[in-house]
């Protein structure tokens, strides 16, 4: 859960439902309509009896919902569907109030029966999420999360960031870091530091493939000084490069943490180029397995037009990485460049097989195979990449936007 934000995280989706199950009531027979007014202190018994009509059944259900009463509540509105299977209120609150209490795997299923019914539901695809991440399902949080934000929305920015901060940090557990930079930039423009937060920085800054609470003792002052760094320099503030030096002054051989300065760097501008290669340089020393370094070192050359001299690091990547579609592209581009051409086909053809959905792969490949003579099959790679752009654009997680950030290799056409 996200340190400080979780209990407002788990209000605000008790407060969603004033709003979105309203408009679900709008022509959806499984909601109560009415209820009867309360009897002087009536109050359920120990199990629902089975005589209680559904309208009394909702009105004791949201009484005691009202007064805080979870345990009774959950009580009466497990009664309610499974008298009414069709109320989606109902299972919409067992989900809630369930998520409230702990109880993970049972909100779960109550957000799975919820979706069921409203398919097309952005908050309950994103809540089951939520509730399978509480009871530790991790593929099922990460695929129903996805779905969630698919649909557009998920509610509003309580819920929307809880999303976002779950999405990052199940994709830095599964190694995706890459796809951890939008979501963990959206929050650090928005939101204050948190120590959960910046465990989340640190960690994909670091590249360790862990949860914000797995972090072993050894290495939690580590990860927070690279977070604090990574979080300043994800949300654009200008006490980043400040925080990088003080985290390098006292982790000097941290790996990936020149990297990841070196990559801030380099989006400063031209100016900070020759510091950020000087970055990448020392992560190699430091870290003489970093595939990533030498990978923005070749990139930066031949965006200089140095195309000899980034060949030897493209080399290297490849060397160390033979399965990563960005060593293939870097050296398929220098080899294309130094003359190299039908060697330089085969190593972007590798790179476009890596990396099927990637445009920018299809663009460098259109372009080798121009220069080979090959113009009907640059053509038809043209038609792919304009496909893929447009496919990217519909895919782009809702109110990110998509900006080079720190620590994404292959990020350059």
């Amino acid at each position: 859960m996200m340190g400080e934000d979780v209990p407002l995280a788990i209000r605000q989706i008790l407060v969603l439902a004033a709003f979105l199950l309203p408009a679900l009531a709008a022509g959806s027979p499984g909601l109560a309509q009415s209820a009867p007014p309360a009897s002087p202190g009536a109050g359920p018994k120990a199990s629902a009896p089975a005589a209680v009509p559904f309208e009394e059944v909702s009105r004791r259900a949201a009484a005691a919902r009202d007064g805080g009463d979870t345990t009774e509540a959950i009580r009466w509105y497990r009664e309610g569907v499974r008298v009414r299977p069709s109320w989606d209120e109902g299972w919409w609150y067992v989900g809630a109030l369930s998520y409230e209490r702990g109880l993970g795997a049972q909100a779960a299923r109550a957000f799975a029966r919820f979706v069921a019914l409203k398919p097309e539901s952005g908050a309950g695809w994103a809540l089951r999420g939520l509730s399978e991440f509480q009871a530790k399902d991790y593929a099922g949080s990460m695929r129903h999360l996805a779905r969630g934000l698919s649909l557009g929305s998920v509610g509003n920015a309580e819920i929307r960031d809880a999303v976002y901060y779950h999405m990052a940090v199940l994709r830095i557990r599964a190694s995706q870091f890459e796809l951890a930079v939008e979501p963990l930039s959206a929050l650090a423009r928005v939101k204050t530091e948190t120590p959960d937060l910046v465990a989340a920085c640190g960690l994909f800054l670091l590249r360790l493939p862990l949860l914000p609470g797995d972090v072993p003792e050894a290495q939690r002052e580590l990860v927070q000084a690279a977070g604090r760094a990574a979080f300043a320099a994800l949300g654009l503030k200008a006490e980043a490069s400040q925080r990088f030096e003080e985290a390098l002054a006292r982790h000097p051989d941290a790996p990936n943490l020149h990297y990841g300065y070196g990559g801030y760097l380099l989006q400063q501008g031209e100016e900070h180029a020759a510091a950020a290669l000087d970055q990448f340089r020392k992560e190699i020393e430091v870290n003489p397995s970093s595939v990533y370094a030498p990978l923005e070192i070749a990139f930066e050359l031949l965006k200089r037009g140095e195309h000899a001299e980034a060949l030897p690091y493209a080399e290297s990547a490849v060397r160390i990485a033979p399965g990563l579609f960005a060593g293939h592209h870097a050296l398929g581009r220098a080899l294309v460049e130094t003359g190299a051409v039908p060697r330089g086909v085969r190593e972007l053809e590798e790179a476009v097989r890596l990396a099927p959905q990637s445009p920018e792969m299809r663009a460098a490949l259109a372009r080798a195979y121009v220069m080979a003579g090959r113009r009907e099959d640059a053509e038809k790679v043209r038609e792919e990449y304009k496909r893929l752009q447009v496919d990217r654009e519909t895919k782009r997680l809702p109110g990110f936007a998509r900006e080079d950030t720190i620590g994404q290799e292959a990020k350059k056409p």
